[in-house]
């Protein structure tokens, strides 16, 4: 796949399959649909979506039962909403009793752009983490989307999919395997590790282009699976690289970020680590997403800039 697909497209056409191949999938929606773009799923199975309203608790919770009595339940609205609306549902309903629902946190990091911080979600993956039975991802394209989804709703447990709201670009051609822990190195270098999550992946392939032309050679490894996470392969794909930059259109805490300092800690790595996202204390800006990442250094040119900075310090 070359062109750009929104990863909820992806997210209903694997609902639909799903469906078709007899699992007894039932998306939960908080008048989502539009969000969620659930349309063709509605049309092809009317009976088995429920829509709850705005009412984000009664989704987890709802989600929950639905699970408790055997089925596959799929949480389908925005992630914002999702994880601080509904913070302790996901918590005791889905965590702590270990129900078998899927939340897809659409519309994740900062998306919605303009309409600022209410609709932002830059702690999803912090929040997520301290819970202690979640698995967490975070794809990068619509073909790592596509397989995480198998993956989930095969996989019995509770599961968070951090969605992103623009449509992406593939990064992976068809021989591509998504694998729960595993790492993905996108391309090989020796100067510098450029180490993102979800949509940010490609601003540090972009990032990887440009200093190229420069004559720097960067390592680009996408971390898919949060949770699991495979912590000695990270380990190894850093290698012997001594400057090391995390991306992530999430707050710095928490996120991958916090994941790389803990590997390189744990590891005993003497790398020096920079970790571009919303910094400590900070809101995203109130922006589109060009501007926004822009503002913020985690964009390309700020990897670049970034980058080029730590390896002449």
């Amino acid at each position: 796949m070359s062109n750009a697909e929104h990863l909820a497209n992806v997210m209903v056409t694997a609902f639909i399959d799903a469906v078709d191949n007899g699992v007894d999938l039932v998306p939960v929606v908080a008048d989502s649909t539009s969000t969620a773009k659930i349309a063709p799923f509605m049309q092809r199975f009317p009976d088995r979506l429920v829509n709850v309203g705005i009412a984000e608790q009664t989704l987890v919770g709802a989600a929950a039962g639905l699970a408790m009595a055997g089925k596959i339940a799929v949480t389908c609205n925005a992630a914002p909403f999702l994880v601080a609306r509904a913070n302790e549902q996901v918590k005791v309903d889905v965590c702590y009793n270990n129900t078998n629902v899927k939340l897809f946190g659409l519309n994740a990091g900062a998306s919605y752009g303009p309409l600022a911080s209410t609709h932002h979600a830059i702690d999803d993956i912090s929040v997520m983490r301290g819970f202690g039975n979640i698995q967490i991802f975070a794809p990068s394209s619509p073909l790592e989307c596509r397989q995480i989804i198998e993956y989930a709703l095969e996989h019995v447990g509770p599961v968070y999919i951090r969605m992103d709201g623009k449509a992406l670009p593939e990064l992976h051609d068809e021989t591509y395997r998504f694998q729960p822990g595993a790492v993905d190195v996108l391309r090989t270098g020796s100067d510098v590790a450029l180490v993102a999550m979800g949509s940010a992946v490609h601003e540090a392939v972009d990032a990887a282009a440009t200093l190229a032309q420069q004559g720097v050679s960067a390592q680009v490894i996408g971390v898919p699976s949060i949770r699991p996470l495979d912590r000695a392969a990270l380990s190894a794909a850093l290698g012997a690289i001594r400057t090391v930059i995390t991306v992530e259109e999430h707050n710095v805490n928490g996120g991958v970020g916090s994941i790389v300092a803990e590997v390189l800690a744990e590891y005993g790595h003497g790398a020096r680590l920079q970790r571009l996202g919303i910094a400590d204390g900070e809101y995203a800006i109130a922006a589109d997403r060009q501007a926004m990442r822009a503002h913020h250094g985690l964009d390309a040119a700020g990897i670049v800039r970034q980058a080029l900075a730590s390896l002449h310090q």
